[in-house]
C-alpha cells in the first residue's frame, strides 16, 4: 500500500517527490515506490458563491439579504477543476491506505487540503507534514516526524470559521451597499478599518495646523553647544522672544563646563525578519511593494530553495533550529559575506533569546537562509536584493553589538542650561555588516510625533567630535545663532507604513478593553502576513485609494464608503473580537456552530443597519466618453500605476486603460513618464508638459546607447583596470618630466 502526499504547490510536490524517490509522471501527480505525490494550486475548493445556494441569489436584489446557508456548500474552482479531478483521483486509487497533507503549515495550509478531502468525500487516515523550509534535509526530518492529522482538527475548525464568517459579512455587506447606493461598494473586516486608518491621518493632515518653534545654538571652545530647558529638558520653544534675550545676553559671555558624563553604550541588532518587516524594508529601501516583495519571497522559497516559508509573523527560531546555523552559514558564504562568514564559523555562536525562543515560534519561524548552495547567477536583480537583506539580517544577530562610548557635557552661560553630545566608536560589531549602508535605526518609520509635530528624531542632540575637556572649565562663547522650523503633520502612508500599521492597529483602537488589544496585538493585527499585501492591492483595485509618488491617498469614492459603512466594520475592534474567538476555536475551547450563529446574528444587524441609513453615493468623476458595450458614461479612476475609465454600470463592467506609469525618464526633468495611447500610436508624456512619441523615443535611447546593461558597464569599466593603456599619446606623456 501507498500514501499520497497532498502538497500546496507544483514546485513544492517536485522537491517532495524527489526526496521521496518518486519519479514516475502521472497526471497531476508523481509516483513511486511507497508514495504518491500530488498537489493543489493554492485552494482547489472553496465556499459557494451565493447563486450556488439558490439561482434567485444572482439577481442582486436588497430584498433577499442577508443570505445565510443553512447548510455551506463547497464548490471546486473552475480554473484548476482539472487538477481536482486528478486529485480526487489519486485520493480514491485502492492501493492508497493513507493521506499526508503537506500543505503550508498554518491555518490556511490547513483548509486547503481539508476542503479538498471534504469536497471529495475522502475518509482515509491522515497525518501531518509540518516544515518550515524545502531544502532536502528539511523535507528528510519533516516525514520522519509526522503528526497524527487528527491534532490539527481544531485548527482546521477555527480556520473553516474565518472562512464563513468573512463570507457572510463581506458578501452580505458589500451586496447591500452596492443594491442600496447602484454603485460599485465593496466592504470587508481587514479592508475597511484599513481604509479607514489612510482616512484618519488624512484629516489630521488636512486639520493640521503649523506653528513656528524655535532652538538656540552657541559656541564655545571648539564645541556646539544647543540650549535646553531646565524644565521640560526639550531642545525647542515656540517662545521667540525669550531666546533672542538669550542670544544678546551671550555675546561674550563665558560658558562654564559643570558635568562631564562618559558611559559606555551598546546596542543589538534588530531582529529577524518575520514577512511584514521585510516587505517594510524593501519598500523603504528599493520601493517594492508589499505583493511584490511577497512574489520575489515566494520564489526564494520555492524555486531557489534559499530562504525559509515566507508567509511567517514570527521573528523568532527555536532551539531546534541552532544546530543548523552553521551549515545555513556555509551556504551562504560567497560574494560579499565572505568578509563575516569565516569569522562567525572561527568561534562559538552567539545564541540568545533575542531571537532565539520556542515560545515566541508561531506557526513558522523567522525568514532566514537555508542549507542549501547559494547560486547569485540563477537570481534576478530583485531576488538578489531581497536576499541580501534576509542574509545580512541573519548575519547581524549573530554578531556583537555595536560598541561606543557617550561622551555628553553640561554647561551653564548666561545662567541657562546647554548640553553637547560626542561618540567615539570603540567597535562597530553587528553594523560593520552593512558595510556602507549601515543600518541606522533612524531611518526606521516614526509616526509618533512629539508636541511639535515632529518625529522624535529631529530631537535626538546630535554627535559631534569633542575636544579633550574638563569639568570647571570656562569657555569663551564666540557666537550664537537662533534657528527655526515650523511643526509638521504626520506623514502620509507609504505601503511601508501601512503595513507597519495593519501589522500593529492596536493605536487606531477605541476599545481600552486590554484583552481585546493584547489579542489583536498577538494574531498579527489586521489581515495575516499572506494577505496584508492582497488587501492593499484590493483597495488600489477597488479604486479607494491612489498612489502620488510614494504616498497613499484615499480617494473621493473611498472617503464615500466610509461615509456609508456602519461603524462596526471600520474598527479593528472587530477583527480583536474574531481572532478572540477563532483562537479559542484552534484551542478546542469553542464551538465553531456557535461562533457562525454569532456571525449571523451580527449580519442581520449590519444589513439593517445599510438598509435604514439615509447616506447617498454620488460620482464625482463622471466623463463624457461612453462605454463601447452599453452606452453610459464612463468614470475617470487612477489605478495603481494606470489611469483608466471604467463603465459606471457595475454590470458591465468594461475598463480601458488610458494611460499608464512607465519606467521612461523625462530627458527634461528626469521624472517617470506616462504612456499615453491615442489612435495607432503610444506617446510618452511627463507632468512637466514633454511629450514625445513611441518611434522617436526609441530612436533617441539608441543614439544615447539605452542598449548597453550595466552589466557591460561593469565589465567593461573592469577590463580598463586590468589592461595597460597603449596609445601614441600615453607614450608622448610618460616621457615627460614634471618638477
Amino acid at each position: 500500500m501507498k500514501s499520497l502526499v497532498l502538497a500546496e504547490k507544483p514546485s513544492v510536490a517536485r522537491d517532495i517527490a524527489r526526496v521521496l524517490n518518486c519519479h514516475k509522471n502521472i497526471a497531476g501527480a508523481i509516483e513511486g515506490s511507497q508514495h504518491i505525490v500530488t498537489w493543489a494550486l493554492g485552494h482547489l475548493v472553496t465556499l459557494a458563491d451565493p447563486e450556488e445556494y439558490d439561482k434567485k441569489f444572482k439577481e442582486w436584489d436588497m430584498s433577499y439579504l442577508p443570505m445565510t446557508p443553512e447548510k455551506w456548500e463547497l464548490v471546486v474552482i473552475k480554473q484548476t477543476s482539472k487538477q481536482y479531478h486528478n486529485v480526487k483521483a489519486q485520493l480514491f486509487r485502492k492501493d492508497v491506505s493513507e493521506i499526508i497533507i503537506a500543505t503550508d503549515a498554518g491555518r490556511e495550509g490547513e483548509l486547503v487540503a481539508r476542503w479538498i478531502l471534504e469536497k471529495s468525500g475522502c475518509k482515509k487516515p491522515i497525518k501531518r507534514l509540518w516544515i518550515s523550509s524545502v531544502t532536502d534535509k528539511a523535507i528528510r526530518e519533516g516525514f520522519a516526524h509526522l503528526k497524527d492529522g487528527r491534532s490539527y482538527n481544531h485548527l482546521y475548525h477555527a480556520a473553516k470559521s474565518r472562512a464563513k464568517a468573512d463570507w457572510l459579512v463581506g458578501i452580505n455587506a458589500t451586496r447591500a451597499l452596492t443594491c442600496k447606493h447602484n454603485a460599485q461598494l465593496s466592504c470587508g473586516r481587514v479592508q475597511t478599518p484599513t481604509l479607514e486608518i489612510i482616512a484618519e491621518r488624512e484629516a489630521q493632515i488636512r486639520s493640521f495646523k503649523p506653528e513656528e518653534y524655535f532652538g538656540l545654538t552657541c559656541y564655545a571652545g571648539g564645541i556646539a553647544w544647543i540650549w535646553q530647558n531646565k524644565n521640560s529638558g526639550s531642545f525647542r520653544t515656540f517662545q521667540k522672544d525669550s531666546l533672542l534675550k538669550l542670544k544678546s545676553q551671550l555675546n561674550g559671555a563665558s560658558l562654564s563646563v559643570t558635568e562631564i558624563k562618559k558611559s559606555a553604550k551598546k546596542t543589538y541588532s534588530p531582529g529577524l525578519y518575520d514577512l511584514t518587516e521585510l516587505q517594510r524594508d524593501a519598500n523603504m529601501r528599493f520601493g517594492f511593494s508589499a505583493k511584490q516583495t511577497l512574489n520575489i519571497m515566494q520564489r526564494l522559497y520555492e524555486t531557489h530553495k534559499v530562504l525559509t516559508y515566507p508567509r511567517t509573523d514570527s521573528r523568532y527560531i527555536g532551539n531546534d533550529i541552532v544546530p543548523t546555523i552553521k551549515e545555513r552559514l556555509k551556504a551562504c558564504n560567497i560574494g560579499p559575506y565572505k568578509k563575516f562568514i569565516p569569522e562567525l564559523l572561527k568561534r562559538p555562536l552567539r545564541v540568545n533569546k533575542s531571537f532565539v525562543d520556542d515560545k515566541k515560534v508561531s506557526d513558522h519561524h523567522a525568514i532566514i537562509p537555508t542549507e542549501e548552495y547559494v547560486q547569485p547567477d540563477h537570481m534576478s536583480n530583485e531576488e538578489r536584493k531581497i536576499y541580501d537583506l534576509v542574509v545580512r539580517r541573519f548575519l547581524s544577530v549573530l554578531s556583537p553589538a555595536f560598541e561606543y562610548e557617550q561622551t555628553t557635557l553640561s554647561a551653564i552661560a548666561a545662567d541657562e542650561q546647554f548640553t553637547a553630545k560626542g561618540k567615539l566608536v570603540k567597535s562597530a560589531g553587528w553594523k560593520s555588516i552593512y558595510e556602507n549602508n549601515i543600518y541606522d535605526d533612524s531611518e526606521d518609520i516614526c509616526e509618533e510625533t512629539d508636541s511639535f509635530g515632529n518625529s522624535r528624531d529631529t530631537f535626538r542632540q546630535p554627535d559631534q567630535s569633542l575636544p579633550d575637556i574638563r569639568q570647571g572649565s570656562h569657555l569663551s562663547v564666540t557666537r550664537a545663532s537662533l534657528t527655526s522650523q515650523k511643526t509638521k503633520p504626520p506623514a502620509r502612508f507609504t505601503e511601508a507604513a501601512l503595513l507597519s500599521a495593519m501589522e500593529n492597529p492596536v493605536k487606531y483602537m477605541e476599545s481600552q478593553d486590554k484583552k481585546a488589544r493584547k489579542t489583536l496585538s498577538e494574531t498579527g493585527g489586521l489581515g495575516t502576513v499572506a494577505t496584508r499585501a492582497d488587501i492593499i492591492e484590493k483597495l488600489f483595485h477597488s479604486f479607494l485609494i491612489e498612489k502620488k509618488g510614494n504616498e497613499l491617498h484615499i480617494t473621493s469614492k473611498g472617503k464615500q464608503l466610509l461615509a456609508l459603512v456602519p461603524e462596526d466594520l471600520k474598527k479593528p475592534e472587530l477583527t480583536a473580537q474574531w481572532e478572540m474567538k477563532l483562537a479559542d476555536i484552534a484551542q478546542g475551547s469553542r464551538k465553531e456552530a456557535a461562533f457562525i450563529h454569532d456571525i449571523e446574528a451580527y449580519t442581520h444587524t449590519l444589513i439593517h443597519q445599510i438598509k435604514s441609513s439615509d447616506g447617498a453615493y454620488r460620482h464625482d468623476n463622471l466623463t463624457n466618453a461612453k462605454c463601447p458595450r452599453c452606452g453610459k458614461r464612463m468614470l475617470s479612476v487612477n489605478g495603481k500605476n494606470a489611469r483608466l475609465l471604467v463603465c459606471q454600470d457595475r454590470e458591465c463592467g468594461y475598463r480601458e486603460t488610458i494611460a499608464r506609469l512607465s519606467n521612461a525618464r523625462c530627458p527634461n526633468c528626469h521624472k517617470k513618464m506616462e504612456i499615453l495611447k491615442k489612435g495607432g500610436e503610444e506617446t510618452f508624456v511627463c507632468a512637466c508638459g514633454y511629450k514625445e512619441k513611441l518611434s522617436a523615443f526609441k530612436a533617441r535611447r539608441q543614439k544615447e546607447g539605452a542598449g548597453v546593461t550595466k552589466k557591460d558597464v561593469q565589465n567593461y569599466l573592469k577590463k580598463q583596470q586590468t589592461e595597460a593603456v597603449n596609445t601614441a599619446f600615453a607614450d608622448a606623456l610618460s616621457g615627460l618630466k614634471f618638477d
